[in-house]
């Protein structure tokens, strides 16, 4: 087993050894007098980052579709793909996918051979991207991609694995490690990856009335939102209706209140939706607090009205639902701008970040007006109507076919949009975005570097339920008990929404001074596959609200 171990220093002081609540472990900083840094990493990446995947290797996978035409970035090696099935170009030497490396600022191009667009994604426990459906040709086809620390890996294709067409479905990572994919464009149904084995009739796919019930006439139910609860069921939100469903036994469990306004949340009417972090420091009862977020979309017949060329105003509410409360109801609370196609994420810190989309329109092509460049930043612990902050804008529009992601080092990664059915770089109000940026938060501050912990050394494998240790440096200790550690699930992220996102805080037992501003702290693994499952996590450790930088670290 590859463990880093560190030594127990014998004259170490206890400071504590007891249990902390989730109230303990957090201060406000002063994000009023720091919005954020904005970097652009390249001009230019050669493709239009659609979709989006950090792997554990420290790089992360971009791709968008083959029917856009040529990209600017040419295949290696003088390849050119060869398919009689696209729908633009029969012969292309040119790559629709790269992997990028965090670390030197560099990417390389990769190859599909068939199209992606608008597909879905989840990491296997192993590490292997599992890339499903797209349009066209691609649209039964799955693509695996297993990171490597060469130049020698590319995407893998399986044609027709798939039971059904595959477009705009969306995938969860389940506990036995096997990856759920729901729906998709006229498809109320879903299956499995690997496929499941039936005793008669072979690999089948599993109707799912719900989201029939919840398609109208410009179908915003497409990209549903998926969260995976500590008790193993599904949450599925589709269009404004949410349900508790329990795949296992294809049964609904609990339906839950509509989300109040009336108004659509998914494609076209796109908002986007967090689980928020599960604390395992929890009460004696041992219940864990769940509770979903959903943001943004665009008012009914949005999208239609787009089509035409009238613009209204998106939705700037966002929903938030206690879910496993005896009578659980949306509390709704109001952005500072309204958004459509917004992308949310976890940041390190339990904070949900707000990133990218438009004030007017809905998603798909030159459908959106309006760019909301500033990201927003929203503190679920603060009190009611004071959650949000407004950040630094970027300088460029991220609309349709925007993508972000977190990366080990607490930053944002932003890259894509592209309103257009083909490249389009000129004679357009929005042009088609090839760049790559950095947002980078307010706690990546120099300011804050005195009270940012750094991981020393740490168990790269951690077990459920069992004893962990990490070793921290920190040059300005306040008290312990403004620390904790949380391991995050890298997302897949497309269309507003990040797929397979989670943050489990550890259940913190002590923290030992081992030396000046050094300290061993104590934590133990997650409780079950339910609520973590198996597979590779960042692991922060947050100090006076201040993150480290991840480590990488293997759940089993």
């Amino acid at each position: 087993m590859n463990i880093l171990i560190f030594f127990l220093i014998l004259t170490s002081q206890i400071i504590y050894n007891l249990p902390i609540t989730s109230s303990q472990l957090t201060d406000p900083p002063p994000y009023s007098s720091n919005q954020g840094q904005w970097r652009l990493l390249h001009s230019s990446v050669g493709i239009s980052a659609m979709h989006m995947q950090l792997l554990r290797t420290n790089k992360v996978i971009m791709f968008d579709r083959t029917d856009y035409g040529p990209s600017n970035i040419s295949l290696p090696r003088g390849q050119c793909r060869r398919d009689p099935n696209d729908t633009v170009l029969k012969v292309d030497c040119t790559a629709h996918s790269i992997l990028y490396d965090l670390g030197s600022n560099t990417f390389r191009p990769l190859t599909v051979h068939t199209d992606t667009w608008c597909s879905s994604g989840s990491v296997l426990p192993d590490g292997t991207l599992v890339q499903t459906g797209g349009y066209n040709d691609g649209d039964r086809v799955v693509r695996t991609f297993s990171p490597c620390n060469n130049d020698n890996c590319d995407w893998l294709e399986l044609p027709n694995y798939l039971i059904q067409r595959r477009w705009y479905a969306t995938n969860q990572i389940l506990p036995d490690g096997r990856v759920i994919i729901v729906g998709g464009r006229q498809q109320f149904n879903y299956e499995f990856y690997p496929r499941s084995s039936q005793n008669q009739g072979g690999p089948r796919t599993i109707w799912l009335e719900f989201l029939r019930q919840t398609t109208d006439q410009d179908e915003n139910n497409l990209y549903p939102f998926l969260h995976l609860l500590p008790d193993g069921n599904l949450f599925i939100f589709a269009n404004t209706k949410s349900i508790i469903f329990d795949y296992s036994q294809n049964a609904v469990v609990r339906e839950l209140p509509n989300i109040p306004g009336g108004d659509p949340r998914n494609y076209p009417s796109t908002g986007s939706s967090v689980l928020l972090p599960l604390d395992e420091n929890t009460p004696s009862n041992g219940s864990i607090e769940v509770e979903i977020m959903v943001c943004g979309g665009a008012p009914r017949k949005s999208y239609v009205l787009a089509l035409h060329g009238e613009f209204i105003n998106a939705l700037g509410t966002c929903g938030r639902l206690n879910v496993y409360d005896p009578n659980p109801r949306w509390v709704v609370e109001l952005m500072p701008v309204p958004r459509v196609m917004a992308d949310m994420l976890l940041l390190p810190t339990g904070d949900v970040v707000i990133i990218n989309g438009a004030a007017q329109g809905a998603a798909g092509w030159e459908n959106g007006r309006d760019p909301v460049t500033t990201p927003v930043i929203y503190r679920p612990s603060e009190v009611l109507n004071h959650r949000f902050s407004v950040m630094i804008g970027s300088p460029r529009a991220r609309l349709y076919h925007s993508t972000a992601v977190l990366v080990p080092d607490g930053r944002i990664l932003v890259g894509g949009s592209n309103p257009h059915a083909y490249y389009n770089f000129t004679g357009v109000e929005y042009q088609t975005d090839l760049s790559l940026e950095a947002f980078s938060p307010p706690y990546l501050s120099e300011e804050y570097d005195p009270v940012r912990p750094r991981i020393a050394a740490i168990d790269v494998v951690i077990g459920y339920r069992q004893l962990i240790s990490v070793e921290i440096l920190v040059p300005e200790s306040q008290s312990v008990r403004v620390l904790s550690a949380r391991l995050v699930a890298p997302s897949f992220t497309t269309h507003s929404f990040a797929m397979n996102q989670r943050m489990v805080i550890l259940k913190l037992i002590g923290v030992t001074h081992v030396a000046a501003g050094t300290y061993r702290v104590s934590l133990v693994g997650p409780s079950t596959a339910e609520i973590a499952p198996p597979g590779y996590y960042l692991l922060f450790v947050v100090h006076a609200d201040i993150p480290s930088s991840a480590a990488w670290v293997r759940v089993q």
